[in-house]
């Protein structure tokens, strides 16, 4: 938001200069984001106006402008190209010695063989503004041959101030002249609003459909205004400045009140209602034109304001163009109204929009503001285009909101900032804030907070108003003291650190997604899972919650390789979101993804691409990290977003918490990436279990180790066939491993060879090959009967 200096010392003017100003409110919490002078530096510009005007004989595109406004009076000759010279406009002249920014001096000069004494100015070369499109047209009553500065008050500083989204009472002068008040204890001179006497009876019935979105809906009818009166330039100006373009007199006013007071008003020409006015949400059928000439296509629950045939504008956002205040118009209906910030906020960015009226109404306006608003407007519009009011029309619905109660302690105020504030002092801050102490107690105060303030609804929020104003530079810096135990660890529980710091050593790197994935993308890693859709998404390709981490993880790698990055390791923690029938089930999940060279480029080997197996190694080591990785297996499986042939579910005892697998093709092509992705994705809750750590005495005796080759059916489990042995080898078989597999020439083709490594150990003597051989002999037997292997 931008206002002048000028403006804002009109309501409060304390003896500081404009850099005091702006670190008065930024210490505030008001951010000032710049400063900028109303126009630059210039001398020697005065108001001048063309008496004649005619066509430069050689130049089809410049006119000769006998131009007023010269100190030594006479008329003075000045050529002009501006296509909205003409005769009796009133513009800035730069005579002959002026310097306009830039250090640009004007100098006498022939144009195309004509003289020119002199320069008619625009408000880009003053610096005054961004109208480019001609000269700047002055008021038709400007005094000839004053200086422009002086006319104009351009020695004026515009201060941009950045106001938090709580903070909506400061969107305008009254709410910043309100905080400089009360930090300098200086008085501000409020606008006095004196109720305008209706002239006319007619009114407009009001219906509010939507009470819980609309609270108060004021309205007026204004009969024989003239719409082609212009406004006053002191308030041309103040719009300018502020960033606002003058338009017509009747917008105008409703802007001016809206910097002034912080109220959006909107003004209706009353020959295009039809019957009354009601407040309501849209069906999904409904269109609209907006001011703008955007035809847009209404969504269901848009709060409207209607008459008994169409919508005439969205509530709190835009008018209509078909009831818009035009050039024929000459009865107005005016509306005030209060909003609930909830019914509006996210409205206009659903349909790409974002407007001043918008931007208060989402944040909250001052609900007890829509009548002041409405007269002040009102009083304006009467000076302005003229015309007969009506008198004022309410419609008050039961959601309206009342003033929020809340307690102040003196023992708060010590704890929370670490000093002793006198009674009086915070009864002062607190009133000239606008807050008023309904009672005082010997603990503290009872506080009715004011009708602006909605930020304001808990002790805390007193503490930072208290903060504020005395002067977070001058609160003591204090260290707290308090003692804190040290958290007991549970060892049958490890730490999400553990976790990541073990995929860190395996050079994987964290990185950390949005919740909020595209639809679309969502569904094809999940198609069976319809996702939680936000109301009110960031963008397009952000708007549902995420059923899965590997969007976010792929999306990721996408933008690796897209900045030629070859070797992609990436894991995240963070929770996926899946309804169900108990609702949203907020689900913490590790999920991981590799991409590219098994090793890092070096002189010896870098061309071997990860793989399957290389993925399931690094589950299988993450899985291993809590001492369990004996309650975990993995069996063959299938997933929409994973090859078919080169997936497995991740179980822990008999629960499947996770899958890991390639990239499926298709998708793969969908998503435009390389061969070679391998992701996984596992329930966080099962990897935070751990075993807990037993000692066992090592045996001082020697192991003995068998090897067996077992041909065994092709589609037969190599995990089935270690569970089966384990099962039967008995308990002294302390490891077993798979050491070679083959298929080929000389076995079935149907069936396949696995080498296997059985060893034994006793603890406490040394086993013989007699106890061996009935270990493996047992083996064998049992695998021959269950799945029909022999012994190659």
């Amino acid at each position: 938001m931008k206002v002048s200096e000028s403006w804002l010392r009109e309501w409060v003017n304390p003896d500081i200069d404009t850099q005091t100003v702006v670190d008065q409110l930024t210490m505030a919490g008001i951010e000032v984001d710049a400063t900028e002078p109303v126009a630059g530096a210039f001398t020697g510009v005065v108001v001048g106006e063309i008496v004649s005007i005619e066509q430069h004989p050689d130049a089809d595109k410049l006119r000769v402008c006998q131009v007023a406004g010269h100190p030594e009076g006479e008329l003075v000759q000045v050529v002009c190209g501006a296509p909205n010279a003409r005769a009796g406009l009133k513009a800035p002249f730069a005579t002959v010695g002026a310097k306009l920014p830039g250090d640009f001096k004007i100098k006498k000069a022939k144009l195309r063989g004509v003289e020119s004494f002199g320069m008619l100015c625009g408000q880009t070369e003053l610096e005054a503004g961004d109208d480019d499109e001609g000269l700047w047209e002055l008021a038709v009553d400007a005094p000839v041959g004053a200086d422009l500065r002086e006319y104009l008050n351009l020695d004026d500083t515009l201060i941009e101030v950045d106001i938090t989204p709580n903070r909506g009472d400061c969107l305008s002068v009254r709410g910043l002249a309100r905080e400089l008040g009360v930090i300098n204890r200086h008085p501000v001179s409020e606008v006095v609003t004196q109720p305008v006497s209706a002239q006319v009876d007619d009114t407009l019935p009001i219906t509010i459909a939507a009470s819980g979105a609309c609270s108060r809906y004021l309205g007026r009818v204004i009969r024989g205004i003239d719409v082609n009166a212009t406004s006053p330039l002191w308030m041309q100006e103040k719009l300018r400045r502020a960033g606002l373009r003058p338009i017509d007199a009747v917008v105008d006013v409703t802007n001016y009140v809206l910097l002034e007071l912080g109220q959006p008003m909107h003004a209706f020409d009353l020959a295009k209602i039809d019957g009354g006015i009601t407040v309501r949400e849209a069906s999904a059928d409904e269109k609209l034109t907006l001011l703008d000439e955007q035809e847009i296509e209404l969504k269901q629950g848009t709060l409207l304001i209607a008459d008994n045939a169409k919508p005439l504008a969205m509530a709190g956002i835009m008018g209509g163009l078909e009831s818009a205040v035009g050039k024929s118009t000459q009865d107005i209906f005016l509306e005030s109204a209060y909003f609930n910030p909830i019914a509006i906020a996210g409205r206009a960015r659903n349909y790409g929009l974002h407007t001043d009226s918008s931007h208060r109404f989402e944040r909250g306006v001052d609900y007890d503001l829509a009548r002041q608003a409405m007269e002040r407007a009102t009083e304006l519009l009467l000076g302005v285009v003229g015309g007969q009011s009506g008198p004022i029309t309410e419609q008050v619905s039961d959601s309206l909101p009342a003033a929020n109660k809340v307690e102040l302690r003196k023992a708060r105020i010590v704890s929370g900032l670490s000093i002793e504030m006198d009674d009086a002092a915070v009864a002062d801050i607190l009133s000239r804030l606008g807050f008023v102490i309904d009672a005082t107690t010997v603990e503290g105060w009872q506080v009715s907070v004011p009708s602006w303030r909605f930020d304001v609804s808990i002790e805390a929020d007193l503490l930072e108003e208290l903060a504020r104003i005395y002067g977070y530079n001058r609160l003591p810096t204090k260290v707290p003291d308090q003692s804190m135990a040290i958290k007991s660890h549970t060892e049958s529980r490890q730490t999400l650190s553990r976790l990541r710091h073990h995929l860190i050593a395996r050079r994987y790197q964290e990185v950390v997604t949005y919740s909020f994935v595209d639809p679309k993308m969502g569904a094809q890693f999940e198609p069976d899972i319809d996702p939680v859709a936000l109301q009110n998404p960031i963008s397009a390709d952000m708007g549902v919650m995420r059923t899965s981490l590997l969007p976010g993880l792929v999306s990721a790698l996408r933008h690796n390789i897209n900045r030629q990055q070859g070797r992609v390791r990436l894991f995240e923690t963070g929770q996926k979101f899946v309804p169900g029938a108990n609702g949203v089930a907020q689900t913490p999940t590790l999920a991981g993804l590799v991409f590219g060279p098994v090793a890092g480029e070096n002189w010896t080997d870098s061309d071997a691409k990860v793989d399957f197996f290389d993925a399931k190694g690094d589950v299988e080591s993450l899985l291993a990290v809590g001492g369990n990785g004996a309650d975990f297996s993995f069996k063959a499986d299938v997933h929409p977003a994973l090859h078919p042939g080169q997936t497995a579910g991740v179980f822990c005892r008999d629960e499947k918490i996770g899958v890991v697998g390639a990239i499926h093709p298709a998708l793969q092509d969908e998503l435009d990436l390389p061969d070679g992705v391998f992701v996984f994705e596992l329930a966080l809750q099962s990897l935070l279990e751990a075993k807990v750590p037993a000692f066992t005495p090592l045996s001082k005796f020697p192991a003995v180790r068998r090897d067996l080759a077992l041909v065994v059916d092709r589609t037969l489990a190599v995990d089935d066939l270690l569970s089966a042995i384990g099962q039967t080898a008995g308990e002294h078989l302390i490891d077993l491993k798979v050491f070679d597999l083959y298929m080929g020439k000389g076995i079935d083709p149907h069936r396949k060879s696995v080498a296997l490594g059985l060893t034994f150990q006793h603890p406490s003597r040394t086993l013989n090959d007699e106890e061996i051989n009935g270990y493996v002999d047992t083996v064998v037997n049992h695998v021959t009967e269950k799945y029909g292997a022999a012994l190659r």
